[in-house]
């Protein structure tokens, strides 16, 4: 890294970072506990909330050069934001995280396969869901038509990292295109009407895990809801918003936005802790737009996690009922620590009949998914994994429950990798909640 881009970098830092936010953090260490990558480095303070605000305050005052070291321990955040409940003056170091990355990746002289990599995901990919069902229609392709069973017994995916090769083992069987385009916007309540809600269905999970939102529409019309889906939705942004590429973030948010106002709804519901937690955060990320600042809070103001209005409307106080197991839950860090969900999962899993529910130790630690992370820091990301899956099998479960595709996914690569597979499966909460409807 240059001098002129140091220079530049360091000029933006103290005209964009919020200063008053820096100086808000008192160094007190609360956030120390909380922390999973200053506990995985064997407490190294620049690892820590404090010892990244450190360095970003650094910055700003000029007393110290950014530089690819920085960058490189800001990127290493998980980004779980478990600090910012642990913290007394309430800092918001998720939003200075994500200013931080972004400015970095602004002057980031990236390779050429590399941006290459970045435009192809970030701008040619996620925000059109079309070329999303695309894609995940080659998937079911590759799934169903026998290439990849050859691919394993060749041994090809040998060649791969071994995360990647468990990876590939452990996607959801990918549905039809035809079943990802012909689906109404619109769904009737099966009782009497007492919401009317908006549903985000999302990239991933309307494509990759499509049963799941099924399932969650299905549920909310057990309880009284008539269902919009807006056709004019897109990605969240979240990707974006975490990975440095803020502008498209806040093209995708106005999009939405656009969308959802169409629709007269009491609440928009999501699915994923990530995506909400994202989508709760719109009214940050457009706070500077005079046009949009309005609007995107009210917006955010209506988000609301599936499992809180389940229990708000009285799902768990239906007959439910499932075959004896031990189910146990991992939180999504954004539903626990941004959306502040984190009671109603639990007390929906406990209404179940027939099953054993065990808290896992540290449930409310990551487990090291973090949107790509697990893909861009594989070693960290396994580390974090490894410990989740030791406070799995301390529990006995032979279920363990998620609310974020990500973490999902994660889960069931922990299981693989610890050779459980056919002995624990990882679900999702709404896929199990309709298992347990009894009346289906």
């Amino acid at each position: 890294m240059d001098a002129l881009v140091k220079k530049r970098i360091q000029a933006d830092f103290q005209e964009r970072m919020n200063q008053d936010e820096l100086e808000n953090c008192m160094r007190c260490g609360f956030c120390l506990p909380s922390c999973p990558t200053y506990i995985q480095s064997g407490y190294d303070e620049t690892q820590s909330p404090r010892g990244r605000i450190a360095l970003m305050k650094g910055i700003v005052m000029g007393d110290i050069e950014p530089d690819g070291n920085i960058e490189q321990t800001l990127n290493e955040c998980l980004g779980c934001r478990a600090c910012e409940p642990a913290c007394p003056a309430g800092v918001n170091y998720g939003q200075l995280l994500e200013e931080a990355r972004d400015i970095f990746s602004k002057h980031k002289p990236y390779k050429l396969s590399t941006r290459i990599i970045r435009k192809t995901v970030f701008d040619n990919l996620f925000p059109y869901q079309g070329r999303m069902e695309n894609l995940t229609s080659l998937l079911g392709l590759y799934q169903k038509s026998g290439l990849q069973k050859l691919t394993r017994t060749i041994g090809f995916m040998k060649l791969f990292p071994e995360s990647l090769a468990t990876m590939e083992k452990v996607l959801p069987e990918a549905p039809r295109q035809k079943e990802m385009k012909t689906r109404p916007a619109y769904y009737k309540s099966l009782n009497s009407t007492i919401a009317t809600v908006a549903f985000f269905k999302g990239c991933l999970m309307d494509t990759m895990f499509m049963e799941t939102n099924k399932a969650t529409i299905e549920l909310l019309q057990k309880v009284g809801c008539e269902i919009a889906v807006p056709d004019t939705q897109n990605c969240c942004g979240a990707l974006h918003g975490h990975a440095g590429e803020k502008m498209k973030a806040k093209e995708l948010a106005k999009k939405n936005i656009i969308a959802f106002e169409k629709v007269q709804a009491d609440f928009i519901i999501t699915n994923a802790g990530g995506c909400g937690a994202f989508l709760h955060d719109y009214y940050h990320l457009l706070e500077d737009d005079p046009e949009w600042a309005e609007r995107a809070a009210s917006f955010a103001a209506k988000i609301k996690d599936i499992t809180a209005i389940l229990v708000e409307l009285g799902f768990h106080q239906l007959p439910l009922t499932l075959p004896a197991q031990v189910v146990t839950y991992q939180d999504s860090c954004h539903l626990r620590n941004v959306q502040k969900t984190f009671e109603q999962p639990r007390l929906l899993l406990k209404s179940i009949g027939g099953i054993e529910y065990a808290e896992m130790k540290n449930a409310d630690r990551c487990c090291g998914s973090a949107g790509i992370y697990n893909l861009v820091h594989t070693e960290l990301s396994m580390k974090h994994l490894d410990y989740k899956m030791e406070q799995v099998q301390d529990t006995a479960a032979t279920t363990i429950v998620t609310t974020n595709p990500g973490c999902l996914l994660q889960m069931k690569l922990g299981i693989e990798r610890e050779g459980l597979s056919g002995e624990v499966r990882a679900v999702h909460i709404v896929d199990l909640l309709l298992e347990a409807v009894s009346d289906r």
